[in-house]
Order: structure tokens, then sequence, then C-alpha cells
């Protein structure tokens, strides 16, 4: 006969994790307290507990008499069962005693009494109350030794009678020093490890090789315990999945539209953030009833105000209500978090969906899809692309900041799916509106002097709410504002490095990927000359533009100081791409979008190598550069001293290693340059992007191959032409009569 005993007075989210896996292992539960008040103190700021000491001691009148029954009792907030009755009955009988207490290493909440326990050669000293088991009889004379008052510590009462020799011997305490029963896992979270037997997870301590059936995350283990709760009492496994993302979820997708949840939206705009454009398209494009959608904004960026204003004229009617804050209001980022929680209950909102500017909804489907998952506080997991950096924490240090669980690359990277309880979630979560109702669960962005998220994220802890951060299915990304600058034109143009993937989307060619299809013909005009869509016409106008707003262009002459020796053998009005803090940015186009291309048609030219200025490597061969071994100075000396002139009497004009140097745009008008005379290009092979349309913008122009005898003149806006530099390929630029043509030109391995 077997009774499991608890004490929870509110149903938290660690309480209704506790039920789910006495559930999962068929142990029937006792709960004590339930909807009372609690009368035991704030355990979380100091020693309490009683109130847990006199319940128990009611219903254990009603088994006092029954010789051989075993109850188990355990907290329920912080604690996992991890194994059914049968076990946890064997593994108490091994201990061949009447009472048996789990054990931590720590002696509190009084050390002074250290001294007073019994020495034990291996395991944990200390009496821990998370967790004890017993028959009732002894159970009852344990806490009917002495009154308690429910202020009082629960620990503390017991550590006393156990450390009563005459008491200890009478009622056949032991302690599970091992951990055969019950881990807890203050302080010893290096002794456990999560480990799978097939596909199922189950906890181990490494230590004293045992495989407890309790675990118990008291004190400032409980993040590791959320974690290990996310795989422990079939949460997860490797066949099935996530077996508890389905606990408590629901369907909204059948309902009639009219019946959906009412949702707050709180967006934040709290710093200078590229795509912000594509930001708002994507919050419009939120698959939900407008009329259910409530929308609060804080704006404190005046550059993004343009943007926020054009969305709010084209779409902000759509919703229910809106509430705006503007720069001009001088609202502190706290202070507009906490007031969008208060708006969230002045409009009685079921949820409040905090979406701040770096965060990109690709999943038009997500809020919808975060209310099915009902969970208190929910986020869906973003990451930015091809980097480690997301939208929450796996794991805390001790003083409550940034940690990397054991799991986490194995999230981000979607190798493992579900829905996972971690410390920390930011730029985008959903908050059940009943924690918002609630005084003792209610958000705040206000802790001492910490930023508004890790304010939120700490105040939640504290409240024992339970944070997710959902990978179930993709839902989008994060962007980078750490360097955006907003002090040019068309400042996105810039973020290829920080922001590959938004950039891509907004400039890179719709068809560009249909460049690789295998069943595609790639566009010849002439011999050698081939033509690929690279870039789309808002990348053309916006370059263009760019250009026009530097305007400082090349006169035309052979004169050019901005070349090493000053002369240019075949002068254009151009801007280099370094006069305008584009020369790496438009290395790395040449680098991710060019030379992919070009491998398709010049077959046998593999080159990139991250190690050489401009990433090209003509010859790759697994090697060693003197660099790496701090060796290129010396290096450097040897071949001038000794190599050149050995070099110079025997191979007469020697080229420097492969790269790109010359990256400019090239401006052709009637009145400055109409056209260029014959010549060939300083490249082993040429791109020529037109940035323009030929019979719209200007009429004329193009470029002639002279040997083939074959001109290309209707250029295709964003789409690039690649031909041979030297020796095949002499050609020449038409002459414009009318307008003005722009073309992008890269001379690729001087």
């Amino acid at each position: 006969d077997f009774l499991l005993v608890t004490v929870a007075t509110n149903q938290t989210d660690g309480f209704k994790r506790f039920i789910r896996s006495a559930k999962v292992y068929n142990i029937p539960v006792k709960v004590l307290g339930l909807g009372k008040k609690w009368e035991g103190g704030d355990v979380h700021r100091y020693a309490g507990g009683g109130h847990k000491i006199n319940l128990f001691k009611t219903e254990l009148l009603k088994h006092k008499d029954i010789a051989e029954k075993i109850i188990m009792f355990t907290d329920s907030y912080d604690v996992i069962l991890l194994s059914g009755v049968d076990k946890i009955v064997e593994q108490f009988k091994n201990f061949d005693a009447r009472v048996v207490f789990s054990a931590e290493g720590f002696c509190w909440p009084h050390e002074g009494l250290a001294s007073k326990y019994p020495t034990v050669q291996r395991g944990k000293r200390y009496l821990n109350s998370g967790g004890f088991i017993g028959y009732a009889p002894e159970l009852y004379k344990v806490v009917a030794s002495s009154v308690v008052a429910n202020e009082d510590d629960d620990q503390l009462f017991y550590t006393k009678v156990y450390l009563n020799e005459e008491l200890r011997n009478k009622f056949r305490i032991k302690l599970d020093h091992r951990a055969d029963i019950f881990q807890n896992l203050n302080g010893a979270v290096a002794d456990i490890e999560l480990k799978f037997k097939g596909h199922e997870a189950y906890l181990q301590n490494t230590v004293y090789n045992t495989v407890p059936l309790v675990v118990h995350g008291n004190g400032l283990s409980k993040p590791v315990l959320n974690t290990l709760g996310n795989y422990l009492a079939s949460s997860w496994n490797s066949e099935d999945g996530c077996l508890s993302c389905w606990d408590d979820s629901i369907i909204l997708e059948d309902k009639d539209p009219k019946s959906y949840p009412t949702v707050l939206v709180a967006v934040f705009i709290e710093q200078q953030t590229p795509f912000l454009e594509e930001f708002l398209e994507k919050l419009h494009n939120i698959e939900y009833p407008k009329e259910k959608l409530h929308l609060f904004v804080h704006n404190s960026v005046n550059y993004h105000s343009k943007h926020l204003e054009g969305f709010l004229s084209s779409y902000g009617e759509e919703f229910r209500t809106v509430k705006r804050i503007d720069p001009s209001d001088s609202l502190k980022e706290f202070e507009a978090r906490n007031l969008a929680v208060n708006y969230c209950l002045t409009v009685n909102c079921d949820y409040y969906f905090n979406l701040d500017s770096d965060a990109h909804l690709d999943n038009p489907h997500t809020l919808r899809l975060l209310v099915e998952q009902n969970r208190g506080v929910v986020a869906p997991l973003l990451l930015r692309p091809y980097k480690a950096w997301s939208n929450f924490w796996g794991a805390l240090t001790a003083d409550g900041f940034y940690a990397r669980s054991m799991d986490y690359m194995e999230i981000i990277h979607n190798d493992r799916r579900g829905v996972w309880n971690v410390p920390y979630v930011s730029a985008c979560y959903l908050i059940n509106g009943t924690l918002i109702r609630q005084p003792e669960t209610k958000p705040s962005y206000s802790y001492y002097q910490l930023d508004a998220d890790m304010a939120f994220c700490s105040n939640m802890r504290s409240k024992d709410v339970f944070m997710y951060v959902s990978n179930r299915v993709d839902f989008g990304h994060l962007v980078n504002a750490d360097n955006f600058d907003t002090s040019r034109i068309y400042s996105e143009i810039y973020q290829i490095f920080d922001n590959r993937w938004d950039w891509e989307q907004r400039y890179i060619h719709e068809n560009y990927t249909e460049n690789f299809n295998p069943n595609n013909t790639i566009a010849q005009p002439c011999p050698d000359v081939y033509w690929f869509p690279l870039v789309n016409p808002r990348f053309c106008k916006e370059f263009i533009e760019i250009m026009e707003t530097y305007g400082q262009w090349s006169d035309g002459t052979n004169k050019d100081p901005r070349l090493d020796g000053g002369y240019e053998n075949v002068p254009t009005r151009d801007i280099h791409m370094k006069q305008i803090g584009l020369e790496a940015h438009w290395l790395e186009v040449l680098r991710l979008y060019v030379r992919p291309l070009q491998e398709l048609v010049f077959i046998g030219y593999f080159h990139d190598d991250d190690r050489i200025q401009g990433g090209y490597e003509a010859v790759p061969t697994r090697d060693i550069h003197m660099k790496q071994v701090g060796l290129k100075e010396q290096w450097d000396y040897f071949l001038e001293e000794f190599v050149g002139p050995l070099q110079q009497r025997v191979f007469i004009g020697y080229v420097s290693p492969p790269r790109a140097i010359m990256n400019f745009v090239v401006r052709y008008r009637p009145d400055e340059q109409p056209s260029l005379r014959p010549h060939h290009d300083s490249s082993t092979y040429t791109i020529n992007v037109a940035l323009n349309r030929p019979n719209i913008d200007y009429e004329g122009g193009g470029c002639r191959f002279i040997r083939y005898n074959c001109s290309v003149t209707d250029t295709r806006l964003g789409w690039m032409l690649m031909h041979p530099g030297r020796l095949t390929h002499y050609h020449e630029g038409l002459q414009v009569t009318k307008g003005t043509r722009y073309i992008m030109i890269s001379f690729v391995d001087p």
C-alpha cells in the first residue's frame, strides 16, 4: 500500500509538471492545501515551511495505525518523479529503515549544526526535507514529536529529529546519502548526467553510479531542473520527439474567427533597426483576425517615425484599437513595456504578444500557433541566420546571466524540436492574460538596474512562472541591429555582413536561384559572354542614388589619384566602391553570388580562401600560410631579396595573387563620357551589372566584343554580363546618345 503526499496551495507551472510526472508513472498523489492560503512564510526570502508539516500531520492521522503503509512526501513545485511505485518501494526497502530522508551537501538553515551530523564515508551528509519516505506509523511519530508553528522552518524541524540520536534510532531514520531514491540538485549539478536508454531519457548520478527515482531542483538549481524536465518523465524522446508539447494545447483553426481570443500586439522599436520595412509588412501579414488584435506601439527612434507613420496610415484602421507612443513622449523602455501590460488590462485582452523590432515573423501563423500552445509564457524560436544568437537562453550563470545549456546547439539547429522550458526569452513572446490579471504573476519590466528583458525574465522566474521557447515549426528570425548606421542613404545596402539573409531577400534578383537549375539554359548573347539575373530593380535604383548622392565622379581623364601610380589607361566617369565605403561589401557580393555563377561557366576556375584578401585561391591545396605561423615578414624579405631578382630575369610581367581590387560604378552621358574606347580589361574575368534600363532611362549604349563583332545592347536591369578579361574579349563601350547609363563593374583577379 503506497501513497504520495505533497503540499501545494497554488497550481503553479511546477505543480502541473509534478502532477504530469505522477500520471506518467501511475503514482497515486494526495495534494494538501490546494486553494488554501499559504501560511508558511515567504520561503523564497527566508526559512519557513512549517505549514507543510502541520498539513502533513493532519493527513497522517488517517494512516498512522497501518503498520506497513508506505508514504512518500515530496515538494511539488520543484520536483519531478522519475519512476513508478514498484521501483521506489524496492529501493526504500533496500535501506532497511523505517524512514529515509533525502540528503544534500549543505547544512541548512543552520550551518552550526553540521558538526552534530554523523560522519559518512561516501555521499551527501546533510538532511534535506524536500523528499522523504517511510512507514506511516513512524512518519506520524516524527511529525508529532514536537509542536511546530506554520512559520517555522520545516527542514530545521526534521533536522533536529534526525540529530537526536535517541529519536533517530527509535524511528530507524536514515539518509539517502548516494541518491538511490532522491536526487537533490542544489550543489550537485555536476554529479548528474542526462542519459538515454534506447529512446527514453533518464537521470544518472555519475559520482555514486545510481539512478535516482525522484529529482528535486532546490535552491539555485531550479533552472537546471527545468532543463532536465524537458526530457524526463517521458517529456521528449529521440523517436517521438516532444511528447509533452501537446499537454493542455488547444485548436483554433477549426473555430469561428469571431471566437478567437483577443490579443494585444505590443510592438517596441527601441533601437535603430535594419529592414524595419519588412518587419512591419510581416506584422500586417499575421494570419489572425485583425478585429481581435489591439495594437500598442512604442517607438523611441526618430529615424523610424516615417516607417511607422506609413504603416499606420495604410493598415492602422484594420486593428481593433491602436495606441502609439512616439519619441517625443520621452518614455523609457521599461516604462513603455509596463504601460503596455497595463493597456492589456484596459482592453481586456486574453493574450499579450510582445514583438520587438528585430523579431521577424516569417511564418504568418506564428501568433495562432503560440495561442494554441496554451502556455503561460511561450516564445517562438528566432535565430540570427547563420549564427548561434537566438532569443532564448538555455541556462544561467550563478549571477543570472547567459550560459549555454547542454542542448542549446541541438535546439537552435532544429536537431531537437519541441517546446522547451528555459530561463530567458526575449524579442517575441506570448503571455497568457490570466498571468497579467493576477497580482502574484503579473509581469514587470523593472528590477533594480537590469535591462527590461532581463528584469522581465528575472521577475517571472521569481514568481515560479515557466517560460517556454518553441521550435516545433520554423517561425522566423532575428535581425542584427548592433551596427546599423542610419547616417547613410539606403543604409540596408551596407548590411550584407550583419544581415545577409535579409539583404538577399531585399536585393537579390527573384530569378537568381534559377541560374542553378540544371534545366535552365544560361543566356549567351556573344561567345563566352554570359548573362545572369543577379540583383533586383530596387538594388539598382538605390545603388545609383547612393552614387549620385556621393557625387564625386572621376573626370574621365587618364589622371586618377585614386590608383597606385595615379594613371588610368582606360578612363571612365566612375566612383570606386572604396569611396563610398562599399569595397568589402561588394567583394562579399562577388564571393557569395558571383563566384558560384562563374564556376558554372568557366569550368575549372575555383578559388575561395579567406586567408587571402578577396578570398580567392586559384589553385587550392592543403596548405598553411606563413602568416598563420608568424613567418610572413621573414618570408616576404626572403622573396624580395633572393627570389625576386631571379624571377625578374626569367618571368617578365609578374602578376600578384588573385583578387578583385577594381570595383566601381560607371556613368555614361552624352555630355560627359558617352562611350569607351576598345580595350582589354585587367582581369581574369569581368562582371558588368546593368543598373538602369535601355530605351527608358537612356538610349544607345551597350558593349561590343570586337573579335566576335557581337554587341550586347538591350541589357537587362539587375542582370550581370560575365566575360573573360584579357586576350580574347577585346571590347568597347558603345555610345550613349540620350539619358544616363549606369553600370557596376568588377575586374576579378587582375
